[in-house]
């Protein structure tokens, strides 16, 4: 099997999270053709794909709220992005379906685009977001809301409470969000908080992620295939009937007068055949 093979494999065999990082990851090897300037050293998105906090911009291509989530930066950037998204994805599997991972990563990348272009403006800023790391967000808070006590096991540090680690990138994006990258730490406190409240609905019988999943069902039943229904086919099969064996022996001619012979002898004894009798029966007896 080769890389190729192994790849697709891993794909196909990996659930949803391995999906989403295989998707960011695609993304970014997309980007790295058409959307990195090698002279320059740096990624130049199109409005049609970044999250710009334009009206004009964002309201003509309303797509954007989405697309932004699925690519990044630079290397460094998609690194440390799917190495959160993987713990990330671990933990909340646990507990939820991949429905559910898959309509919150969805949601929250949308309300997270939302808050950071409602943000921009209102501080009258204008700039444009690119980055999966809203959901991923989502995704770590969600886990801690539910289960916070969590043991989680790091290395040099280990065991420590899953809301700790939690806690600690929250603080920072805190810290940082009037220094460089606004729009991005705007978007992570929006997606941290959105899986905050997804939990909470969650808890109380309303799960936000059904609304993706019956968009999602909707277009595979659109373009799936029609089943022909089973028709069960009757065939008249006609019972094949034994040809009757024949009882009857032909018997050969030889056989047949040593039988003649032999009969002759019984009813009129040995000395009633002929000359050539005898001598045909003492042949026939050898």
């Amino acid at each position: 099997m080769n890389i190729l093979d192994d790849l697709k494999m891993q794909y196909k065999l990996g659930g949803i999270a391995m999906k989403m990082i295989y998707w960011n990851i695609g993304c970014f090897l997309v980007s790295l053709i058409f959307f990195y300037q090698y002279k320059e050293g740096v990624f130049v998105f199109p409005n049609w794909i970044a999250l710009s906090s334009s009206p004009i911009d964002f309201v003509l291509k309303p797509w954007t709220f989405l697309t932004y989530a699925f690519f990044h930066n630079d290397f460094w950037h998609l690194f440390f992005n799917m190495m959160v998204l993987n713990f990330a994805s671990y933990l909340f599997l646990t507990f939820f379906s991949s429905k559910q991972y898959l309509g919150l990563y969805i949601l929250s990348a949308i309300f997270s685009g939302i808050i950071f272009v409602f943000g921009f403006n209102l501080m009258h800023l204008s700039g444009a977001v690119i980055g999966a790391s809203a959901a991923i967000m989502a995704i770590l808070v969600a886990v801690t809301t539910y289960s916070p006590l969590m043991n989680v096991r790091l290395l040099l540090l280990g065991n420590v409470k899953l809301w700790h680690i939690t806690a600690v990138i929250l603080i920072l994006d805190l810290m940082q969000i009037r220094l460089e990258n606004s729009g991005g730490h705007i978007s992570h406190l929006a997606g941290a908080f959105f899986g905050f409240i997804y939990i909470k609905l969650l808890q109380n019988g309303t799960d936000l992620s059904k609304s993706v999943s019956v968009v999602f069902d909707f277009f595979v039943n659109l373009f799936k295939k029609p089943t022909t229904p089973f028709k069960k086919v009757h065939k008249n099969y006609k019972k094949v009937v034994d040809k009757p064996i024949s009882k009857i022996v032909i018997k050969d001619k030889k056989q047949q007068q040593i039988d003649e012979i032999l009969d002759k002898i019984s009813k009129s004894g040995y000395d009633s055949l002929s000359k050539e009798e005898k001598e045909f029966l003492f042949q026939a007896g050898k």
